[in-house]
This record gives structure tokens, sequence and C-alpha cells, in this order.
């Protein structure tokens, strides 16, 4: 079975239900966590209709997510961002404003202030998370060592507000559930002796019952659909980009 598709993320979804998680966005789980949650995170780097396509089917499962917006023409769009939040889910701002900037953090906040004006304008955001910009030579989590989050009644940011020894952490990113050594930045410390690979060892595991009762998903829904063409060239682009950030990690 092919993975990263349309139809193994709905037997995910289904695994996950069936293994009696409740399902929070971030904010209602830093508000009032449940004894056993699941978050499901969606970064949405481009490709937005995929993005849109994952919150519908949640909504036909009953299931909340969160989802972060950039401020590029790939991610942000009104009608998008208005759709999902109505479906229910969380929206929250995916912001980059170090990279905008060139590591210039008086012009990140500037650049920050505006774009979470803008995004608050279409919805509701009480969450942010970083994009990790694995070109970019700027981490943009480096502008909250100058400012804080929690004046712009911003309520938490994944990558600080998340204990992760207490909730495990799963990113598909590089395209594989075990791409810490080709992430640049989407990486946590966690003391969690798990690994997967493919999707379905993880629904394997829950229905083992060998999961956490706490857990956050990562997912880049651009990555996911069920056209064989546009499946088979975001498998070869992915494998390109992690042979380049293999080297830039590398060379950091």
């Amino acid at each position: 079975m092919r993975d990263f598709t349309v139809e193994i993320y709905k037997e995910l979804l289904q695994a996950l239900k069936a293994a009696g998680y409740t399902f929070q966005t971030f904010s209602q789980y830093l508000q009032v966590p449940a004894e056993k949650s699941i978050m499901l995170r969606h970064d949405v780097d481009d490709r937005k209709l995929h993005s849109l396509a994952f919150a519908r089917i949640q909504h036909s499962m009953g299931i909340v997510g969160t989802y972060y917006f950039r401020m590029v023409p790939e991610s942000f769009d009104e009608r998008v961002i208005r759709e999902i939040e109505e479906l229910g889910h969380e929206i929250g701002y995916h912001y980059e404003d170090m990279d905008f900037a060139q590591g210039n953090p008086e012009k990140a906040i500037e650049l920050f202030d505006q774009h979470l004006g803008k995004l608050r304008s279409v919805a509701e955001v009480s969450t942010i998370c970083m994009h990790g910009s694995p070109r970019s030579k700027y981490d943009n989590k480096d502008v909250w060592k100058f400012y804080d989050y929690k004046s712009y009644e911003i309520i938490g940011e994944p990558y600080f507000d998340l204990d992760f020894d207490e909730v495990f952490y799963l990113t598909d990113t590089g395209r594989r559930w075990d791409g810490h050594k080709v992430s640049v930045r989407d990486k946590v410390n966690q003391s969690f002796d798990l690994n997967f690979h493919h999707t379905s060892e993880i629904i394997n595991a829950l229905k083992a019952g060998g999961m956490p009762d706490k857990i956050m998903f990562n997912f880049h829904p651009q990555r996911w659909t069920d056209n064989y063409k546009l499946w088979m060239r975001e498998k070869y682009i992915q494998k390109i980009k992690n042979m380049i950030k293999y080297f830039v990690i590398l060379m950091r």
C-alpha cells in the first residue's frame, strides 16, 4: 500500500478514534488537557486546498484539528481559512518573520504584528507555530529571545509550550515519520522510545494499544494525495529535498 495518501490518512484517523483518544485543538489542550489526547496540527505550507480537504474529512468524522497558515500565496487564502474555521477547527499563524526580516528582530516583530493582524481579520487566532524555513539561516523562533508572544494575546507556541516528555511528537517532515535526520528545525527532544517510518506502523501500534496517552501529530497536507502522478512527483522531489537538508545540517 502506498503511504501518504488520503486513503491511509483516513485509516489513521479511524484508528485514533477506535483507540479512544479525545481530539483537541492545540488551544483546547493548553486550557483543559484531556487524559488521553490527540492534537492534529497541520502546517499549511503549500497546496492549501489539500488542507481544506483534510479539514472536511475531519469534520465528517467529528474530529477537530489546528491549521497554521503562512503569509504567502501558496498558503494564505481568506476563503479557505474561513471555511476551515467554520468547520470547527482552530486557525493559527505559521510565522516566519525572522526569515522575512533577514534576521533583524525589530523588523521581524513589526512584520509579525502586521501579519497576525491580517490573519485575525479573517479568523480568531490564539496560538502560533514557527515555520522551519529550512533553506534559511535564520531560526524564526529566535524573535522570542527579544519579545514575548503572550503580549499579543497568544496563549501558546508548540515548541515552547508543550512538554515533549509528556506529549509524544510525530511529524511527517521529510515525508516520513522518522525524518529527524533530514529535518533542519522541526524536531524536539523527547523521552519516548518509539520510532516509526510508515503510517501503517503507527496504525498497527494504535491497534495493539502501544501508543502514549498524549500525542501531537504534525501533518503537511501538501504531501498527502491519492493522485498517482502528484504522489510520485512529491515522493521524488522530497527525496531531493531530504538530501539537500541533510547536507545543510552537516554544514551547520
